[in-house]
């Protein structure tokens, strides 16, 4: 049987200052359970919230993409072409699939810069961008690669990319403290004998006031410095050099949380919020950081009630989180939500976390999100803002949607 770590049960040291975080091995144990293992319990972290910096924005040319894909319909389309495209996903494949070794990057901020037909291929364009553009770092690829784009809406390909070959610089490396820590044998075990190699995958779990875990960041720990804390007694302040491993972030772990989600964070530590709307002074960012720490409790076919009217406060509903951040007070109350996404708002919609069509829906003020939301265009035909979809996702799915 797996074990836990209870979160509860080491929120209290007889200190002064609380408990903010475990560190923690998250494993599969023998029988193939999830595990936990403590390594730790820290007073604060040091470095944990960071804006990540912007790339260096580059200009790019695609060559060759299909005039019939939905990248370049919406670019060459006659009235109100897509300008600004947003983040871009760029996989990079071998010609033969067999071979392996894809790469995937990162286009930040795609704005178009011009276009122009394809010298010698009237199906095919030419597309100049700007963007940051971010690369993994790997092997490189057969000759003659595939490269494929992808954002919400506006997938398509091309033959070959300008610009994009060429030395970029790395990213800084920025440390975590951990300050104020009482370690757990583990813990010690790692800092008497360190790893040679890239280190311990750990989880970093935020704690609030009554020691429930908020949220969890995963960090590489391969510790550095290691000294008597700041803070007295027989605690210990640690650095972690390298704590995404090397590179911007590394897959598979966390981004750091932003600085607005520190005030966010400060906001959840007092408990989950009971009061509506507590998230709209928020800007983008520190809304994006309210959705992470909302849950969405028990899930599934057949757990989800039916019937009954909730009614939407759309007076904040400027951007897609806000959108978000009110369905899901609407629907189960604050502190919940009812989908990070468009995607998972449909999967409950079609499962139900605790409540499923049909209800009836009353969007209070929906001129707000109408105006604010115009321009998150999903559709690449541009007739279908993020507003629209959402509403026409609802009504799909059975719930009857009262506009006021």
């Amino acid at each position: 049987m797996g074990s836990g770590v209870r979160s509860e049960e080491h929120v209290g040291w007889g200190r002064d200052f609380p408990v903010r975080y475990l560190l923690v091995r998250e494993y599969y144990d023998d029988d193939d359970e999830e595990a936990e293992e403590l390594w730790g319990r820290c007073a604060e972290v040091e470095g944990l919230f960071m804006d990540p910096p912007p790339l260096p924005r580059e200009v790019l040319t695609l060559r060759g993409c299909p005039r019939g894909s939905a990248l370049a319909r919406a670019v060459l389309r006659s009235t109100d072409p897509v300008r600004l495209l947003g983040d871009m996903g760029l996989g990079i494949h071998p010609e033969d699939p067999a071979a392996g070794g894809s790469r995937f990057w990162g286009l930040e901020n795609v704005a178009v810069l011009a276009h122009r037909p394809t010298p010698g291929d009237p199906d095919r364009v030419d597309i100049t961008v700007g963007a940051g553009v971010e690369d993994d770092w790997g092997p490189q690829l057969e000759a003659a690669p595939r490269f494929e784009l992808s954002a919400t809406g506006l997938e398509g390909s091309c033959l070959s990319i300008d610009g994009l070959s060429g030395p970029r610089p790395r990213w800084q490396v920025q440390p975590l403290h951990l300050i104020g820590c009482e370690p757990a044998e583990p813990l010690l075990a790692e800092l008497r004998s360190p790893r040679q190699e890239d280190g311990q995958v750990l989880a970093l779990w935020a704690l609030d006031r009554n020691g429930r875990r908020m949220i969890r960041y995963g960090l590489h720990f391969r510790p550095g410095d290691a000294r008597p804390s700041v803070l007295g007694g027989a605690l210990i302040d640690i650095t972690v050099p390298d704590p995404s491993g090397g590179g911007r972030h590394e897959p598979g772990l966390a981004e750091r949380p932003t600085l607005a989600a520190r005030q966010v964070w400060d906001v959840w530590y007092a408990g989950v919020p009971t009061q509506p709307n507590q998230w709209a002074r928020f800007d983008a960012r520190g809304r994006s950081a309210w959705l992470d720490l909302t849950s969405v409790g028990p899930y599934g076919v057949g757990i989800g009630r039916s019937g009954g009217t909730y009614h939407l406060d759309g007076r904040h509903v400027t951007d897609q989180h806000g959108l978000l951040l009110a369905l899901g007070e609407a629907l189960l109350g604050p502190g919940a939500n009812y989908g990070g996404g468009l995607e998972s708002v449909k999967d409950y919609l079609f499962g139900g976390p605790s409540v499923v069509p049909p209800f009836t829906l009353v969007w209070h003020q929906a001129e707000v999100a109408r105006t604010a939301l115009a321009e998150h265009i999903l559709d690449p035909r541009g007739d279908r803002s993020y507003f629209d979809e959402t509403v026409s996702l609802l009504r799909a799915y059975g719930v009857t949607v009262e506009l006021r």
